[in-house]
């Protein structure tokens, strides 16, 4: 049977490709796994997000034996830890309730901080760390591994002593970007290692407090993974530090910019289709999560104006596909704005998603349990 491509269907709609009867229909909806909203053109009637629909068809379609619920749940699938951190919920983010982009508009870093790890008014202890001579993002791995090295493992300590830790773990991290150790706010203490202005400071505050967290990520998921362990606050981040690095994570601004010098030689109307038509995908444009586009982003595009280019590619893209630009995108255009160098994007994004590890690892600690999934086998049948 043929069914229109849409973004939202009626309630008959779903009931006819789940084969469901109303009450479970709204029981789906009560659990979260149905997005509804009213419909605008009849107020009697609700609407349900066709993308979640065909989630449950495919689920369906598998079966729900163990082993395929578990694989699908790996990549953007059902929840598979319980978290009371940080949810992606009606396209928007929030930390434990609170709306992330209401947040970003006065918070900083630090406040966001102690309401991730749930520590109240915890202080942020100034620190003096010894960050060697090398570029930016050595001196970042440098620091940490040298904290995992000798830290001690979490297990066994208080809470007061854990919060104490995770400030200065935060704190080294951020010096290290920096090149010296500081004192003050985060997003000052950046703003001036990269030498700019009140205004440049504030868009780096925004962007750090709408980094904190993401839910479960897979730098987040590498923490919690080694949090399970026991590990020391430090050899935590350093897991994640790792997994931010790769190229379809925090190291997504190379194939932003890459983007960009495509259109800076051909032009946005020749650089654009070229790349659609060979099937090669538009970095920085589209989140899996955000079908209405990328809440982040949103927030701050209100704080500044895309440079010409930034903004001309953001025209075309959205003209011909209906994407909307994500956090990649916008951090990118916010890091040339300024007249920083390309890497800071992954700085901005390691500091500012620091809190959001620590709180998981905390949370994870508290829990007593390692994560050890199982592999499913598709190798040779054993001799």
């Amino acid at each position: 049977m043929y069914f229109p491509m849409t973004d939202w269907l009626t309630a008959q709609q779903v009931m006819q490709r789940l084969g469901l009867k109303p009450q479970t229909l709204y029981a789906y909806v009560s659990r979260g796994l149905i997005e509804a909203r009213g419909d605008a053109d009849d107020s009697r009637r609700r609407l349900y997000r066709a993308e979640d629909v065909a989630r449950l068809e495919h689920r369906k379609a598998r079966g729900r034996k163990p082993a395929a619920i578990a694989e699908d749940a790996i990549a953007f699938g059902e929840p598979i830890l319980a978290s009371g951190i940080a949810t992606i919920q009606r396209g928007k983010l929030w930390y434990r309730g609170q709306d992330a982009e209401k947040l970003s508009e006065t918070a900083k870093l630090e406040d966001v901080a102690r309401l991730l790890w749930d520590c109240g008014s915890q202080r942020f202890p100034p620190l003096f760390t010894i960050v060697p001579e090398a570029p930016a993002r050595q001196r970042m791995f440098a620091v940490i591994a040298a904290r995992a090295a000798s830290d001690p493992a979490m297990a066994g300590r208080t809470k007061k002593a854990l919060y104490l830790e995770a400030a200065s773990v935060i704190d080294s991290l951020v010096d290290a970007i920096a090149g010296r150790p500081g004192q003050g706010p985060i997003h000052h203490r950046l703003a001036q290692a990269w030498g700019c202005d009140a205004d440049g400071a504030d868009l780096i505050r925004r962007a750090l407090v709408l980094l904190a967290d993401h839910e479960l990520n897979a730098s987040t998921f590498a923490v919690r993974v080694a949090a399970s362990t026991r590990a020391s606050l430090a050899a935590c981040i350093l897991a994640g530090l790792a997994t931010l690095s790769g190229p379809l994570h925090g190291g997504m601004t190379p194939r932003v910019l890459g983007l960009m010098r495509e259109i800076a030689s051909e032009g946005v109307e020749v650089a654009v289709p070229a790349r659609l038509a060979t099937g090669m995908p538009l970095p920085g444009f589209g989140h899996p999560l955000y079908p209405d586009g990328d809440p982040r982003a949103r927030a701050l595009l209100t704080a500044f104006t895309l440079p010409p280019a930034y903004a001309a590619t953001r025209r075309a893209v959205t003209a011909l596909t209906g994407e909307e630009p994500n956090i990649d995108f916008v951090l990118t255009a916010i890091v040339s704005e300024l007249g920083l160098a390309p890497d800071i994007s992954f700085q901005i994004f390691a500091a500012a998603r620091c809190a959001g590890w620590i709180a998981h690892a905390l949370e994870q600690g508290e829990t007593g349990r390692l994560i050890r999934p199982r592999a499913r086998y598709v190798g040779p049948e054993p001799a």
